[in-house]
């Protein structure tokens, strides 16, 4: 036993003085309770989850979990991490966790474990801050890649300083006494329902040395997938328990979809939603936009749910991050809150937010620099609390990104890619993707497969190649339903226009419906066109319209704060709604947007003009537009114009589409039918474009498996897999530079972490970072723009030309 012989400074600290945590400061966590808390809440987790998937393959899984829970942090008994916890201490150096070995060796000899039991629960205590590798030799600039434990203990490392009597000052500090030991194991003992340890005499600082080097020696070498990914797995149970423990959070237990939502719809059901509720595994649902799709999905998912095991989650995924307010919106009006709730919790949180979390959440308690260790612990236990937004609801509405995240792995996304275990994945219009991003999500999907979840994609437009990628991508059946032909009436006459939408010509056409007091919906392809539109319509609009009319102009893209695009979208939804039968008359009112408006509004117009782009989104664009076939003129005027250029879009997919829809009006047709949707579709995939998008999306989707979703080197640092994972999906987050003293206080103080503040976040592609004059605030750890913006037009893109007066 280490410090028991000879000399030394210590302490009469016993083991109820010994505290987990530096807050609350009137009355401290113990250890004990920290602990015993901690695997209290892997019971939770165990329960939501269960068996599903890969977890049935190893019988030993939540045992383990359980066991490290208790002796995660047994190293904080160390008498120079409990003195760091009081203000303005020094730091003490040392990692708790290497310490905490020594204690598992001591249970593990005393409980008579296997070898595999002994080295998992190693692993996992020994990793649930820090890797024990590093992926590259060393920390990569940029990424945030902590030491790893590798790195910060080697052959140069003096055990017996660091971990037994330490050098000082004041003499030898002896950091763990006889008298707390015994403490310690007589508790473990206790908790772990195994003999007291017998105690041979190595110093604790020996055992931690030994073990951390056959864990370094054990993980160092490849492993297969499986033992890879259950390691994985296994260190998210552990780390979701420590942060769920630490913030004193339990998971929730209520779903908000209740089991027989099928029959609790308010009208007779459609023959596909019907087909949906019935599909006992992976569904793809094609079915006209404005024809129940997302009743379906749900019917869908409420099915599943009922066969699987432990308390399942459902994932409502997005293509665009814009779009998750509505659709959260839209799903909290059809779904069931918990008893003495108003509405249904429903988890959403956009990317950086999410990121910013989990990285400070899974920070140790040890501070990064010596000075004011505390406050980088009262920090740390906010982004706890916040971070446990991810994981406490029991449905969430998130795009790929987001849940891609979680292959990042480590101690800070572990816990997201256990998460994905035993789900429901709707995913809401799937189409809407170019073919690295559809066959990521594909690799995604077999990675949920494998985890024990179900897949569902819904989509109006779901081309036969999309289809095949998908069946192939799974290894259980997949079930494709479609709405039986006339579920949705014709209800627009398509016009081809070969001028663009933004010339004189097109630009007076909407002014002309505009006086005649239609609804126009007017849709661009890139933000500075509709910026500009938006400038030269508005005028007309407000004109056009009642004094009463608040809002008479909208315009709709990605580059606004979070908190102001949820505004306009709130004015549409009460602007524009799905006209009723019956209603009469034009309604009046300009919106302009960009593909934003395509996804999860629920949006009604007279009249539509919009620029050629990917067959999908013109259907999904043609959806907003007399949605449901009850405008009182019937079939209204849809007008599709030739766009000067093809961004943001792939050149050929834009030249494809417009190579459909002239041979579909050259062949007689007016109308955009579901017949006339699913030609187009077959037109613009049987081209040269067309065979390269189905190559291109499967060998993305073989690509991501192999260097994202494999985990052969389980505890290696993956911290710098995070910017390439942002570079191929191309989505950040950045903050105005006006907001950056808003940002600090809502991030800081007592109250304050990353949610409170995630409203003044603006989405940005990655790649235009440099164009909007972007650079990191390493003080909030967020990305801040210089860029002009405003609450009505956004931020303006760098190429926006300013408006002479």
């Amino acid at each position: 036993m280490n410090g028991a012989r000879g000399q030394g400074t210590s302490t009469a600290r016993g083991l109820r003085d010994v505290r987990a945590k530096s807050a609350p400061v009137r009355d401290p966590e113990r250890l004990t309770t920290h602990s015993r808390t901690v695997h209290d809440t892997v019971a939770q987790i165990e329960a939501r989850f269960a068996n599903a998937g890969v977890l049935a393959t190893e019988p030993a899984f939540w045992s383990r979990v359980r066991r490290a829970a208790l002796l995660h942090d047994t190293g904080k008994v160390a008498e120079g991490f409990q003195r760091q916890l009081l203000p303005g201490a020094p730091y003490w150096g040392e990692r708790h966790e290497v310490l905490s070995l020594a204690y598992v060796d001591l249970m593990a000899a005393a409980g008579d474990w296997t070898d595999d039991d002994r080295l998992m629960v190693a692993t996992l205590v020994a990793t649930h801050h820090r890797a024990l590798h590093s992926a590259s030799g060393g920390p990569v600039a940029g990424t945030g890649a902590k030491p790893s434990l590798a790195q910060t203990y080697n052959a140069e490392t003096r055990w017996e300083h660091a971990f037994g009597r330490t050098p000082g000052p004041d003499g030898e500090l002896i950091q763990v006494t006889r008298r707390l030991h015994r403490e310690l194991t007589a508790w473990l003992s206790g908790a772990l329902a195994v003999d007291p340890p017998h105690d041979d005499g190595t110093p604790l600082a020996e055992r931690a040395r030994r073990l951390l080097a056959t864990l370094l020696d054990t993980w160092r070498r490849q492993v297969p997938p499986d033992r890879g990914l259950l390691a994985v797995l296994a260190q998210g149970a552990l780390t979701l328990a420590d942060h769920a423990g630490s913030a004193h959070v339990d998971l929730q237990t209520h779903l908000p979809l209740p089991g027989d939502y099928f029959a609790r719809l308010p009208y007779p059901p459609h023959p596909h939603q019907r087909d949906a509720a019935d599909v006992d595994g992976h569904l793809v649902l094609i079915a006209p936009t404005g024809s129940g799709k997302t009743e379906a999905g749900l019917a869908w998912a409420a099915r599943q749910i009922v066969d699987m095991p432990g308390l399942p989650r459902l994932v409502w995924v997005l293509p665009y991050r814009v779009s998750l307010n509505a659709a959260r919106r839209r799903l909290a009006a059809d779904l069931v809150p918990a008893p003495g709730d108003d509405t249904p919790d429903i988890g959403l949180l956009h990317g950086t937010v999410a990121h910013t979390l989990l990285l400070e959440a899974a920070e140790d308690c040890d501070p990064l620099a010596p000075s004011a260790p505390t406050a980088a612990m009262a920090r740390q236990a906010r982004a706890r609390a916040g971070a446990m937004r991810l994981f406490t609801q029991r449905v969430r509405v998130a795009t790929p990104h987001q849940l891609l995240r979680g292959a990042i792995a480590g101690p800070t996304h572990s816990s997201a890619l256990l998460e994905q275990a035993n789900s429901v994945f709707v995913l809401d219009e799937l189409h809407a993707y170019e073919p690295e991003t559809f066959g990521r999500l594909c690799a995604s999907m077999g990675l949920w497969e494998r985890l024990g979840s179900r897949v569902a994609v819904l989509s109006a437009t779901l081309a036969p190649p999309l289809t095949e990628v998908i069946d192939e991508s799974l290894t259980h059946p997949v079930a494709l339903r479609r709405a039986p032909r006339g579920t949705s009436p014709v209800r627009h006459r398509l016009t081809l226009d070969p001028e663009p939408l933004t010339a004189p010509a097109g630009v007076d056409r909407l002014r002309t419906w505009l006086h005649e007091g239609h609804s126009v919906l007017a849709v661009v392809n890139t933000v500075a066109a509709a910026r500009s539109l938006y400038r030269e319509l508005a005028p007309d609009a407000r004109a056009a319209a009642s004094p009463d009319d608040t809002h008479p102009a909208l315009l709709l893209h990605s580059r606004f704060k979070h908190r102001d695009r949820d505004a306009v979208e709130r004015s549409l939804l009460a602007r524009h709604p799905e006209r009723r039968p019956g209603e009469r008359g034009a309604r009046g009112g300009l919106t302009v947007a960009t593909q934003a408006v395509e996804v999860s509004l629920q949006l009604d117009f007279d009249r539509g003009a919009v620029e050629n782009a990917p067959v999908e989104a013109v259907a999904q664009r043609a959806g907003r537009v007399n949605r449901r076939g009850l405008h009182p003129d019937g079939p209204v005027e849809f007008r599709v114009h030739r766009s000067e250029g093809h961004l943001p879009y792939e050149k050929g997919a834009v030249n494809a589409s417009w190579l459909a829809l002239t041979t579909l009006v050259g062949a007689g047709a007016d109308t955009l039918s579901e017949e006339d949707v699913e030609r187009l579709l077959a037109l613009a995939y049987d081209t040269e474009w067309g065979v390269s998008w189905k190559a291109r999306a499967r060998r993305a989707r073989d690509g991501f498996t192999a260097a994202f979703l494999s985990f052969p080197d389980p505890f290696h640092d993956r911290t710098e897999f995070a910017r390439r994972l942002d570079e191929q999906f191309d989505g950040v987050e950045v903050l105005h530079v006006d907001d950056v003293e808003k940002y600090r206080t809502l991030t800081t103080g007592p109250d304050g972490h990353a949610l409170r503040a995630a409203g003044l976040l603006i989405p940005l592609s990655y790649v235009q970072l440099k164009q909007y004059d972007v650079h990191l605030d390493r003080s909030l750890g967020v990305r801040v723009t210089k860029a002009e913006y405003d609450p009505e037009t956004g931020l303006r893109p760098p190429d926006d030309p300013e408006t002479i007066l």
